[in-house]
């Protein structure tokens, strides 16, 4: 009996499948190397530092958090433990008087676990800002970037002032979109050239003007501190930061390449214990186990909003400083870094506390500009605190 011409569709489909993987192969291998990676990994995790080459941010001498007498002694009511559980949080740590009141981890996460800040490193730029004030490097928040960026381009850069990086007012070209895969943010995440990607901002619009959220202004911002200092920002970090808050675990910046870049926008990684020390920090004032690392006057401001600006909407920027967001809750003004996929460091002065949150989502609705499941963190805050 005769099979040939049964074997027939099987050999047609077969070529065809080796076709189309051949055509998908070849059309993978002719995009850009950060859609290749983008294509690979898809979405930003927590985890993402073991994907990309990093640089270490050194501890010191750690300086370990001591218990409250109180320690876990609190049961949280089940609608506060169902939202933890919704956002898929991984830890939720409460500092109260220098002292850990309450932590829980989920998730296989522990206090050693090194969790990726997302845009919570923003505010550890500004620190750094802070610090170069301090030392000399940069005189005012109001000298002018291209004295020593002098590559800068468009028709405002002769204008553009350190403070308006910090204010999210630069007016450049950026393109904060998280959904595109061909925007400069998925670019400057999975690619492996920051300093091309950001050489091609312009700045065209008169800064100092209107607030719009803009990552590359913390990547400016990174060039100008490495160009200043002579260091990167990780050895400067590390100097300045972690060292002397006395982090037990060193902590890890995530580079564009192999002894590339910082992405100073994103991508400092560390345990939630030790992310409660920057929080401290601003607590006291620059203070940290009675050691001064920036000056109060400089904390105070990068924590005041910028309600000079207004939004894109002509709203008063009444929650936004020097790259850290300001909320206001129960009678209480809180700075508070944040990250895209739920990381906060809140602030809680009348309190004398410091909460942080790490997780993998956070909520995609807002009220009064802040995403609204930070509501949700600082209520459990307060359960917490107030359970004497």
């Amino acid at each position: 009996m005769d099979n040939s011409n049964k074997s027939r569709p099987k050999s047609r489909f077969v070529k065809f499948f080796l076709g189309t993987l051949t055509a998908i192969a070849l059309i993978f291998a002719l995009l850009p190397q950060y859609l290749q990676k983008g294509l690979i990994y898809f979405m930003p995790d927590i985890d993402d530092y073991k994907i990309f080459p990093n640089r270490t941010i050194n501890a010191g001498k750690p300086i370990k958090w001591p218990l409250s007498e109180k320690y876990n002694n609190i049961t949280l009511p089940s609608e506060q433990i169902d939202s933890l559980e919704k956002y898929k949080t991984v830890s939720f740590l409460v500092i109260q008087n220098d002292s850990i009141l309450f932590e829980k981890y989920w998730d296989g996460h522990s206090d050693t676990t090194r969790s990726n800040s997302f845009s919570m490193a923003k505010s550890i730029v500004a620190l750094l800002v802070g610090a170069a004030l301090d030392d000399g490097y940069i005189h005012s928040l109001d000298e002018k970037v291209k004295t020593h960026l002098p590559w800068l381009k468009g028709p405002y850069r002769d204008s553009l002032t350190i403070r308006h990086l910090l204010t999210m007012s630069s007016g450049s070209s950026w393109d904060e979109s998280y959904n595109s895969p061909f925007s400069v943010t998925t670019q400057a995440y999975y690619g492996n050239d920051l300093m091309a990607t950001i050489q091609q901002i312009e700045f065209n619009e008169p800064p100092g003007k209107i607030f719009n959220y803009r990552s590359g202004d913390t990547q400016i911002i990174e060039r100008l501190l490495n160009k200043v200092t002579g260091m990167t920002i990780s050895e400067y970090a590390s100097q300045k930061l972690w060292q002397p808050l006395g982090a037990e675990k060193p902590a890890l910046w995530s580079l564009d390449r192999t002894n590339g870049i910082e992405k100073a926008y994103c991508c400092f990684n560390s345990t939630t214990r030790d992310f409660a020390r920057l929080g401290s920090l601003i607590l006291h004032q620059g203070v940290f186990n009675g050691r001064k690392l920036i000056s109060e006057n400089y904390i105070r401001e990068m924590a005041t909003p910028a309600d000079y600006l207004v939004n894109q909407k002509g709203e008063t920027v009444d929650y936004y400083g020097l790259f850290w967001w300001i909320i206001r809750f129960k009678g209480e003004v809180i700075p508070y870094a944040r990250g895209i996929l739920g990381q906060y460091i809140f602030v809680l002065p009348k309190h004398n506390a410091v909460v942080v949150r790490l997780g993998h989502q956070r909520s995609k609705s807002y009220l009064n500009h802040h995403p609204t499941d930070v509501y949700a963190w600082l209520n459990t805050a307060y359960t917490i605190l107030n359970h004497q």
